[in-house]
């Protein structure tokens, strides 16, 4: 899911920062924060995913722009990718250009991964009514992705034409570099061709030599009753192929789609997991004598409520399984009824003639406790 933090707090950078001085900030701390960098530490590895989410929005002008004017909400509808679930060693694959090839894993999958190579999940968001999670519903998603380009089937180069073998690497797709006066070798993905072996010398039109153009797509998604703010359904292989360095063709396993949900404030009710609390008013009478409510449910359906006399501002009362369903196993919460007693700010020349005598009556019995309470005392003191 995408980080609540301010994507310039995150980078440590001003909000007038140029292209420039957003890659190098992402740079420095993606290095730093580096899991090799910092074996076994696990926040580590939080903050260098959630710099690669800031930086994959900055840099990018049009989703920059929407989230300087709309912030996290503006990115709703050009969803980006879910860095949470990537591997590491992808997300330098995917920024390999700032690094060149001076970094483990950067540029492609580590020799030690196995199995096909996976394309990048990605994550969108869609609202729900609190209607829709009472009974369930289906909402039309709509994101890009990246997808292999098909005039050129993923290599990138224009069609009649071969890639080249890469003249930094000799083809095999790895350079090897020497430190510290030749105390150490260490071997690297090659910065230039990114690890395939060879380039493109004659690009293709429609992707610009990349290997992939960018596609949108509109799916259905089926959002269960009970579903709860936050939480996300995967729809799996609505992601993209893996990247051309992995697999140039998209040969392998594609990622998957997190649809993040999202669940719209209600005028009348308020959720508390899967009970449903709702303010009903009761006049003084009603409090006073008892009465018998009818509270409309979240459905339309009107449930009736037995409140005892005497009833006071505040009570709670529980309409069992008449609250929302359970996302497993679809039990229902209850429906939790708050009284709330109203006074009239008006009253008619009968209601407040019948108001006054109860007011006396009221009076006296105050005023005979009281007198008998001094009494009492009266008694006790001089041992009456």
């Amino acid at each position: 899911m995408p980080t609540a933090r301010c994507y310039y707090e995150v980078l440590g950078v001003e909000r007038t920062a140029t292209g420039e001085q957003i890659k190098q900030a992402y740079r420095r701390l993606a290095l730093k924060h580096h899991p090799d960098h910092n074996p076994g530490d696990a926040e580590a590895e939080k903050r260098f995913k959630e710099c690669a989410e800031a930086f994959e929005v900055l840099s990018d002008a049009e989703r920059r722009e929407r989230y300087d004017r709309f912030g996290h909400a503006g990115l709703r509808q050009t969803p980006g990718h879910d860095f949470g679930s990537m591997h590491v060693e992808d997300i330098f694959s995917m920024f390999g250009e700032i690094f060149g090839g001076g970094m483990p894993g950067g540029g492609g999958r580590r020799g030690g991964r196995r199995g096909p190579a996976r394309g990048f999940d990605l994550e969108t968001s869609v609202e729900v009514t609190l209607e829709e999670v009472l009974s369930g519903c289906s909402r039309e998603v709509k994101f890009s992705r990246l997808d292999v380009c098909t005039t050129c089937t993923g290599s990138g180069a224009k069609p009649g034409h071969e890639r080249s073998k890469c003249s930094d690497c000799g083809g095999q797709g790895q350079v090897a570099q020497v430190g510290f006066g030749g105390m150490f070798r260490m071997v690297t993905t090659c910065p230039r061709c990114r690890g395939q072996g060879s380039i493109v010398t004659e690009r293709c039109t429609s992707c610009r030599g990349k290997g992939r153009t960018s596609v949108s797509r509109t799916l259905e998604v089926r959002i269960p009753a009970g579903i709860r703010e936050g939480q996300v359904i995967r729809v799996s292989g609505e992601g993209e192929p893996p990247p051309p360095e992995a697999s140039p063709s998209g040969e392998g396993v594609r990622g998957d789609l997190h649809v993040a949900v999202e669940v719209a404030k209600h005028d009348r009710f308020e959720r508390e997991e899967d009970d449903l609390i709702v303010v009903e008013r009761i006049a003084f009478a009603q409090a006073a004598l008892g009465a018998t409510l009818h509270v409309k449910g979240l459905d339309g359906a009107d449930e009736v409520l037995e409140i005892p006399a005497g009833s006071q501002h505040g009570d709670v009362h529980r309409l069992e399984g008449k609250g929302l369903p359970a996302l497993r196993g679809g039990r229902r919460g209850d429906l939790v009824v708050l009284l709330q007693l109203v006074v009239p700010k008006k009253l008619t020349a009968a209601q407040r003639e019948l108001l006054s005598q109860y007011a006396r009556t009221e009076e006296l019995e105050v005023h005979e406790k009281d007198a008998k309470g001094v009494w009492n005392r009266i008694k006790e003191t001089f041992g009456a």
